[in-house]
This record gives structure tokens, sequence and C-alpha cells, in this order.
């Protein structure tokens, strides 16, 4: 018999130096997007197509050192500039749909710079995780990126 779907969420809160607005707009452009929303060493960009609008889409797949092939899949449902963005995604490795996702985006001003709350509800469809934990290797592959992003914006 084969398993069900385990869903499960996270928050994740980080202070960047930066302004709401510059941290904004480094998940809106496409270029600025494309220099911190990148897979890990060894990971080659195949395919990036960047909407940001409400009803736009987003698609980022790539091969990982392994010759894993992920495909990030994604569709923006709202947008409120420079305080929140929500947005639908799927994940897919190698051909299978391992994921579906909500994630929310919150941006609060924070001195003079910015408080950001993301929070993910998952609905995990296929066991990927060797340890079992899909949602904590979510969890920490989204801390990476937002590694990334604190580079980006606070240089």
């Amino acid at each position: 018999m084969e398993a069900g779907v385990t869903h499960a969420d996270f928050t994740i809160e980080r202070r960047f130096k930066a302004s709401p607005a510059c941290v904004f707009a480094a998940w809106a452009k496409a270029e600025a997007r494309a220099a911190w929303f990148v897979g890990s060493e060894g990971w080659t960009q195949l395919v990036r197509e960047f909407d940001f609008r409400e009803g736009g889409r987003e698609r980022v797949v790539g091969r990982k050192g392994s010759g894993t092939v992920s495909d990030f899949r994604a569709a923006y449902v709202e947008i409120e500039p420079d305080r929140r963005i929500v947005f639908t995604y799927e994940m897919v490795l190698d051909d299978a749909r391992i994921s579906v996702s909500l994630a929310t985006i919150e941006l609060w001003p924070d001195g003079t710079g910015t408080l950001m709350k993301l929070t993910e509800q998952g609905a995990y469809l296929v066991a990927y995780d060797p340890q079992g934990d899909d949602n904590g290797s979510r969890m920490r592959g989204t801390q990476a990126l937002l590694d990334n992003l604190a580079r980006y914006v606070d240089r």
C-alpha cells in the first residue's frame, strides 16, 4: 500500500539590514531574483522564467551536482508591494512531483532594516529525504536560499 500525503508547515523569521522596499525588490525583480534564488554548489540552471504579478508564474529548473533535475513551478496569488507575497508552488524532482506548497512572505520595517516572516504549508506527496524528514529538508533548503538573499540585500 502506498503512503499517504504528509502535511507540515514551518515559519522562518529573518532580519535584514536592508529596507522592506529593497527586500521586496529582491523577490520581485528578475535580475535580483536570479542572483540569489539558485541551487547549492554544483547546481546548473537549465530554465528560468519569471512573471512577477498576481496570476503570474515562475519556473526554475536546474541540475544538481548529483545529476538530479529539480523543477520549481510557482504561481503568484497575492502581491502587496513592500509588504506581502503569497504564492503556491510545486517541486518536481526528475519528473516526479514531490510536493505542493503555499508560501507567504511578510515584511515589516525593523528600525532601519526589515523583519521578514516566511511561512510555508506543504503537502509532501512523495518521500524524498533519506532521513525521512521532508519538511525539515525543505526548511533547511529555504534557510539556505534566505542566506543567499541576506548576502544579496545586505551587501
